[in-house]
């Protein structure tokens, strides 16, 4: 897919989880100049600015154990119809998170397009629990799982359809911290997950040819990538809530961008995680950008 255009809208939301300052992760990734980095690729960029959700006025909500269930359900439906408009009008969709419960609403507007939609999910962790088997409550550890239609129904129906993708359409990349839950739906819905181990024993070239060629047997007619800055090792992208040490390098997650931006397959994409509170003078913000660059196309020479 040729991208003539790319739609930027921010979800500063930091409510899917409990450590604040995530919800600054839009500014900080506009201040690291997202718009004008885009704009040296001779693609068109429009900066649709923020979605805003409010506070709670307390997390624990009667008759469950998920955090600001009511909130988080908010911004993802508001999202879900931003970024629906988005793909409606022939632009790409690339959101700027937040935490990363606001996958759910990207994934919401942008199934409705796609009859075969698949993902690739770049992050630490796999994101597939459920109510029943979070330890936390924390709805950013959940939003694969809702997306495949597996949670609770005021998230699972955003966007009035439920499930947004396949099991089986889904690529897990980076994954080094999973719960046994997560682990027990993965082999019982056949999610392709390459691990740091995958990516060490071969290499991150063979990973991400393995993925492609993995999502084009499938037929996918669009590819969504969901992007996790706790993907990357905690040396190069301090600024993320929920560091694991021995994550993917700077280096390998350019590869990485560079091989999708080749592919052509990536129809919409965010970018999560980013908490300039945690981190050191923007540097995971600053990170993210330089990727998004090398996704769109930028090259070395």
């Amino acid at each position: 897919m040729s991208i003539q255009k790319i739609s930027v809208i921010g979800l500063p939301m930091d409510l899917g989880q409990a450590r604040r300052g995530v919800d600054m992760g839009p500014s900080a990734i506009r201040c690291a100049e997202i718009v004008e980095r885009l704009e040296k690729l001779n693609i068109e960029v429009e900066d649709l600015g923020d979605i805003i959700v409010g506070r709670p006025e307390n997390a624990d909500e009667p008759g469950t154990n998920l955090k600001n269930l009511h909130l988080v359900a908010k911004g993802n439906t508001q999202l879900a119809t931003r970024v629906d408009e988005i793909i409606e009008e022939g632009s790409f969709p690339l959101v700027l998170g937040g935490d990363h419960s606001i996958a759910i609403g990207t994934l919401a507007g942008v199934a409705k397009h796609y009859k075969n939609l698949g993902v690739i999910w770049y992050d630490a962790h796999g994101d597939l629990n459920t109510e029943v088997t979070s330890p936390s409550g924390n709805i950013h550890g959940m939003p694969l799982a809702v997306s495949i239609g597996i949670g609770h129904p005021d998230l699972i129906n955003i966007h009035g359809f439920a499930p947004k993708v396949k099991p089986e359409n889904i690529v897990i990349i980076g994954a080094r911290s999973l719960d046994e839950g997560e682990k027990e739906l993965i082999r019982e819905k056949g999610i392709k997950v390459f691990t740091m181990h995958e990516i060490d024993r071969l290499g991150m070239t063979r990973v991400m040819e393995e993925c492609m060629d993995y999502l084009r047997e499938r037929r996918t007619d669009g590819v969504h990538l969901s992007l996790d800055l706790d993907g990357v090792d905690p040396a190069d992208a301090p600024g993320v809530g929920t560091p694991v040490i021995g994550g993917i390098s700077y280096r390998e997650s350019h590869l990485a961008m560079e091989m999708l931006a080749e592919s052509n397959l990536i129809t919409s994409a965010e970018f999560v995680e980013v908490n300039p509170i945690l981190d050191e003078r923007n540097k995971t913000a600053i990170v993210a950008v330089a990727l998004m660059g090398s996704l769109f196309g930028e090259k070395l020479l």
